[in-house]
């Protein structure tokens, strides 16, 4: 028995005489509505007409959180970091908190060798960014018991993203101190 699907689909050839341009009918331009829930596709920042991208974000992405954390470093690694308050959290001075947007915030911890301090949780449906300004550190991962899941090195020059949690640490591994900056949004 022959497969007559295969045949079915295939076009005939156009006759020589057709126009090679076939006028259409103008089609009638789309209700930005009727879009709605279709997907989730967005152009390198350009106007979507999806209505559910036109919102604006309520946190900033990654990569701005990483290009903040590495302008506050950058500024931190050419003044003399402060060591006032070894092992915490701190606001970062004004010239390192330049380059960050309104809805995030970017804070610095000085830690003496063996020190560590605990990684506050982001905001949920945000993230960490976190860059080494001087010293050497890592990134330890506990999970609710204390077990630990991961050991990861914070390398100069490079910007560590975690997801908004608990359970993180920041322990200097170093012989001098080290200054470490942490953007969040």
């Amino acid at each position: 028995m022959p497969n007559r699907t295969t045949a079915s689909a295939l076009r005939t050839p156009a006759a020589r005489h057709a126009p090679s341009q076939p006028e259409r009918a103008p089609q009638p331009a789309l209700d930005p509505s009727e879009l709605d829930g279709i997907g989730d596709i967005a152009d390198a920042g350009r106007p979507s007409g999806y209505a559910h991208l036109a919102a604006p974000r309520t946190s900033p992405t990654a990569g701005r959180l990483a290009a903040a954390a590495a302008s506050a470093a950058e500024s931190l690694g050419r003044t003399s970091a402060a060591a006032d308050r070894s092992g915490h959290w701190r606001p970062a001075p004004r010239p390192a908190r330049r380059g960050a947007a309104v809805r995030m915030r970017i804070s610095t911890a000085t830690l003496a060798p063996n020190g560590s301090t605990a990684l506050p949780a982001a905001p949920s449906g945000s993230a960490t960014a976190l860059r080494l300004a001087s010293g050497r550190a890592h990134v330890l991962s506990a999970g609710p018991d204390g077990e630990l899941r991961s050991v990861r090195e914070l390398l100069p020059g490079r910007t560590l993203l975690l997801a908004a949690g608990t359970g993180n640490w920041l322990v200097n591994t170093g012989t001098a101190a080290a200054v470490a900056v942490r953007a969040t949004g």
